[in-house]
């Protein structure tokens, strides 16, 4: 079956005056119907400029430097702007990390799906307006009737985050990004978001890339993860194994800083302390063409600071850029 996302060596950059400044290098993953993968890692590894490159909504300086991105075999990073807003909120759609910045709070929450539904599926007023009900039903928000003439002002964080939701898949999207879809939601709320989400895409057959930092939510929803560290790709597999049995150092220490997810450990065992990644991620322009994580990392050898680590097979699906990898293939 045929992904219907499909990056190839995505490298992003920032133009500064006299200088020019990588943020995404030669990133590669794919996504099929009805599968989720996950992009994981600290704030400012570049898994929301990824989701933005995607949509085509770089900030004004940003742009992609070299590679493809295949949206359903179509090469939406060198599409005019025109094409690509017919794409979006259409084959492709957004749930962005804060609702109340991303709904307009001078309209109705069924005027904003039903403005999607009129422009890319052509419906009437009264059709749309029957589809948005169906949709915040769907959602399962309580009396959608009463609800579709409310304004997000007037709806808790979670019920505007199901709002986002039936907004993004009212028009049935190939692909659905979902950038931090639970940020600032109680635990409960979570969970409940997260299971809609799977509910919802078994039903549409919707592909999903989740960005995320809650490697909770990848044990429970993705199919498949990458690990992003300083814009590069570091591991990447399914993310059942990767979780298992993680390679990279960093991807390690990220599974170790989750009580219930240290290694294997069960949740039910005696208090541990937390672990802790030393340092921070390197800044724009600080990053380099060798390994990124070499300076936080306790593994580090001279190999590290003089050559770019190479790709290696742990499985023939899962892959790290690691010069000392644990549990790769010979």
């Amino acid at each position: 079956m045929a992904p219907v996302l499909q990056i190839e060596d995505l490298t992003v950059s920032l133009k500064r005056p006299g200088d020019t400044v990588p943020v995404l290098e030669k990133l590669s993953f794919s996504v099929e119907a009805g599968k989720t993968i996950a992009l994981v890692g600290e704030s400012g590894c570049g898994k929301s400029m990824t989701a933005l490159a995607i949509m085509g909504l770089m900030p004004e300086g940003f742009a992609i430097s070299s590679g493809r991105i295949l949206l359903e075999g179509r090469d939406v990073a060198h599409m005019p702007n025109d094409d690509l807003r017919q794409l979006r909120g259409n084959r492709m759609s957004m749930i962005f990390q804060e609702p109340m910045t991303a709904l307009n709070p001078v309209y109705t929450v069924g005027d904003q799906i039903c403005e999607a539904l009129q422009l890319h599926q052509g419906l009437d007023r009264p059709a749309a307006r029957e589809r948005a009900i169906a949709m915040l039903r769907a959602v399962q928000i309580p009396a959608p009737e009463r609800r579709i003439d409310v304004y997000p002002h007037q709806m808790s964080g979670g019920m505007r985050q199901r709002v986002m939701i039936a907004m993004a898949l009212a028009c049935r999207p190939r692909l659905l990004i979902a950038d931090e879809p639970t940020t600032a939601l109680d635990v409960t709320v979570q969970a409940q978001i997260f299971d809609l989400l799977k509910i919802l895409q078994q039903d549409i057959g919707t592909a999903i890339v989740l960005i995320t930092h809650d490697l909770s939510a990848v044990a429970d929803i993705a199919d498949d993860v990458a690990v992003l560290y300083a814009g590069r790709s570091i591991e990447q597999g399914p993310s059942g194994a990767i979780l298992a049995a993680p390679s990279h150092p960093y991807t390690r220490g990220l599974i170790a800083s989750v009580p219930h997810l240290r290694l294997g450990q069960a949740a039910a065992a005696q208090p541990v302390a937390l672990a802790e990644i030393p340092g921070m991620v390197p800044g724009l322009g600080k990053r380099g063409v060798l390994c990124g994580f070499a300076p936080r990392c306790n593994h580090a050898s001279g190999r590290c600071a003089d050559t770019p680590p190479p790709a290696q097979a742990v499985t023939p699906d899962h892959h790290v850029a690691c010069w000392h990898p644990q549990g790769a293939m010979a």
